[in-house]
């Protein structure tokens, strides 16, 4: 399984490579109160990273950790109950004798 994950990550690697090298021109990006000189290629890998790191901080917010909290509740052992006293252990209460 770690060897499918390695490759599954260098695919993706190799593509925002190739992503990145194949758009070499230069854009001027705009934030109002700054800007920033890039190439095309690494505002796109930039913005997908972006969506992919929000997307799944949404989905860890949203899902994950109230099905996490869900699952603990659920798994909790619930406290014993106090044991009953059997028949045997029920005696009459002892009469309170003066000068004891």
């Amino acid at each position: 399984m770690n060897i499918l994950r390695l490759l599954v990550l260098l695919a993706f690697l190799v593509a925002g490579l190739v992503v990145g090298s194949l758009n070499s021109q230069r854009i001027l990006l705009n934030f109002g109160v700054t800007e920033v000189v890039t190439t095309t290629g690494i505002a796109i890998v930039v913005a997908l990273l972006a969506g992919v790191l929000l997307g799944g901080g949404l989905v860890v917010a949203t899902t994950v950790i109230p099905l996490h909290a869900r699952l603990r509740r659920a798994s909790r052992v619930p406290a014993a109950p106090a044991p009953m006293p059997e028949a045997d252990d029920i005696r009459p209460p002892v009469p309170y004798r003066e000068g004891d």
